[in-house]
């Protein structure tokens, strides 16, 4: 990989890293947002950086006229999962939902196997899901028993990381070659457009902190505008298969910023699990070379 491919793999990882954080914050029962307010504002300004740069390539339109597909797209990658991973922020530390969602590989080699996908089955990648499994239930039996976790967040974020990983897939294989940033831009308006009932209704009357107000700005700018940009990018570079790899990065990422700067713990669980999540997660998804 070139120092550019190096250099954007280590961003993207950031990128995709620090929203769980942003997240963390911007919920704040006390000075923040709801979640579907957080959900609004960070897809309205995803939105409105994704949207003219599709415009600028002229690849809008092919995704407009894929909406019976974009339309569900944003159902499971942002309308549903975001506000199950906000809503779930409230009661888990940041770095146990980036954890958590480091499952997405598993997942989604699980769907490969019901559409057919018949490398699954080599040896490698089942130990890869069985590995990821012992991971995910280390971390979910420790944090939940021992640890305090709430179980039903918990459940709320494995939710989310089973929505994100059937999106990417059913997308595409809906809609080949259309641009990504034109899917996930018009996607973004979509789910802008659902949730602004909610944000009208559910606005805080009480004083929103800077922090929140910070961590919303970040999260829509930083973490879905730039983050699908330089993503996409890094794509065109290396592969969207070798690309995808950066999910083991941004895992890494939350699990240390949380740590470093919300003082969050890093517990039993979630060293024991870490690990073998990322481990299980890496072989789960890696194809033979034949493939």
């Amino acid at each position: 990989m070139s120092r550019r491919g190096w250099f954007l793999f280590i961003l993207v990882g950031f990128l995709w890293g620090i929203p769980y954080l942003f997240i963390k914050v911007a919920v704040d029962p006390d000075n923040g947002f709801t979640p579907a307010i957080v959900v609004f504002l960070r897809t309205a300004i995803g939105a409105a950086i994704l949207i003219p740069i599709a415009l600028k390539q002229k690849a809008l339109m092919p995704a407009i006229r894929g909406i019976k597909y974009v339309a569900p797209y944003a159902l499971l990658e942002m309308i549903g999962p975001w506000i199950l991973i906000g809503t779930a922020e409230q009661k888990i530390s940041s770095g146990l939902a980036g954890l958590l969602i480091a499952s997405v590989p598993i997942w989604a080699t699980i769907f490969a196997s019901m559409r057919g996908d018949k490398t699954v089955w080599q040896r490698t990648r089942l130990m890869g899901i069985f590995v990821g499994f012992i991971g995910l239930v280390a971390v979910v039996g420790i944090e939940s028993i021992t640890g305090g976790a709430d179980a039903l967040s918990i459940f709320m974020v494995l939710i989310a990381a089973v929505g994100y990983s059937y999106a990417v897939m059913m997308v595409q294989t809906a809609l080949p070659g259309v641009s990504g940033i034109a899917i996930n831009g018009l996607a973004m308006a979509i789910s802008a457009i659902f949730y602004l009932p909610f944000t009208v209704v559910q606005w805080p009357a009480h004083e929103i902190s800077m922090g929140a107000i910070n961590s919303v700005i970040g999260l829509g700018i930083l973490s879905t505008g730039a983050a699908f940009v330089a993503f996409f990018t890094l794509s065109a570079i290396i592969g969207v298969a070798r690309a995808s790899l950066v999910t083991y990065l941004n895992t890494a990422f939350a699990v240390v910023l949380g740590v470093i700067i919300l003082n969050e713990p890093l517990t039993t669980g979630m060293a024991l699990g870490l690990p073998l999540v990322l481990i299980g997660s890496y072989f789960a998804s890696r194809k033979p070379a034949t493939a």
